[in-house]
């Protein structure tokens, strides 16, 4: 711990002995063959704010960069990472243990939908189904040589984000919001559980911040003022981020093609997580 320690792990970026203490109460280890290197997980507090948007295109930028990156899908009953990346085909495993498919440019994907018969099946199932098979993605899937692992959350505080960070061993926590004035909520119960969790929370990605006319190069602000960078400062947090609205970030989506995406707007969270490593 250090000596200016102020004790709000929640914004500190420090993984110190005193918060691994703490989180190593119930963490589950991962697969014997597994590498994993930087566990980050993308949280939203409301669902439809891009946060599997967000999630994907962190994983492109990171593998741009050059570093190994993978996604595990945690969102068990809305799965829509391996839409995003175009991966149709199932994932297999051995004895050792379940293998990752792999994205058109190596990036490793885990996602309910690659064990389903159908990817349009419902996952009809209770709560301890779902978090188990949550663990067994980080338990019994080889993720070799991974330098970023992102964990693709379901919306809300609830039971998978519970399993989550007490299973595994998040080094930190992206935050993905809209600029609305319910924002300060979602923000404020993010915060909260980071600090039961004692996780530091990296910083805040606003999505759909503003509309830039392609004709008359303004900018837009759809859904009004925003109000991320009050908040932010609120809770001594950082907006490392502002995406906009962006016609062709839903195309890539909708076409699985989310690893063609152009726009450089997350670059300074790039350089963010590089100072990690």
């Amino acid at each position: 711990m250090s000596k200016n320690c102020d004790y709000k792990c929640s914004s500190c970026p420090k993984v110190c002995a005193d918060r691994k203490e703490k989180k190593t109460n119930f963490l589950e280890e991962p697969n014997e063959l597994s590498s994993i290197r930087k566990v980050i997980a993308v949280v939203s507090g409301k669902g439809g704010v891009g946060k599997s948007l967000v999630t994907s295109m962190l994983a492109v930028t990171m593998n741009r960069a050059g570093y190994h990156t993978a996604v595990l899908d945690a969102d068990i009953t809305g799965p829509s990472i391996p839409k995003a990346f175009g991966i149709s085909e199932k994932a297999e495993g051995s004895e050792l243990g379940l293998f990752p498919v792999k994205s058109k440019t190596g990036i490793d994907i885990m996602s309910v939908n690659l064990l389903l018969k159908n990817e349009t099946d419902p996952v009809a199932w209770r709560a301890p189904l779902i978090n188990g098979m949550v663990k067994k993605f980080w338990t019994d899937v080889i993720w070799k040589d991974v330098d970023f692992m992102f964990i693709d959350m379901p919306p809300g505080t609830g039971d998978v984000p519970l399993t989550v960070f007490q299973s595994i061993p998040v080094d930190g926590i992206i935050v993905v919001t809209s600029p609305q004035e319910l924002v300060s909520m979602i923000v404020a119960k993010a915060v909260r559980m980071a600090e039961m969790m004692n996780i530091p929370i990296i910083g805040l990605v606003e999505n759909m911040s503003y509309f830039k006319c392609p004709d008359c190069g303004n900018e837009h602000k759809i859904f009004g003022d925003s109000h991320i960078d009050e908040i932010a400062e609120k809770y001594n947090l950082k907006v490392i981020a502002k995406i906009p609205v962006d016609p062709r970030n839903s195309a890539a989506i909708d076409r699985g093609m989310i690893e063609l995406f152009e726009g450089d707007w997350l670059e300074p969270v790039a350089r963010i997580l590089e100072e990690m490593m």
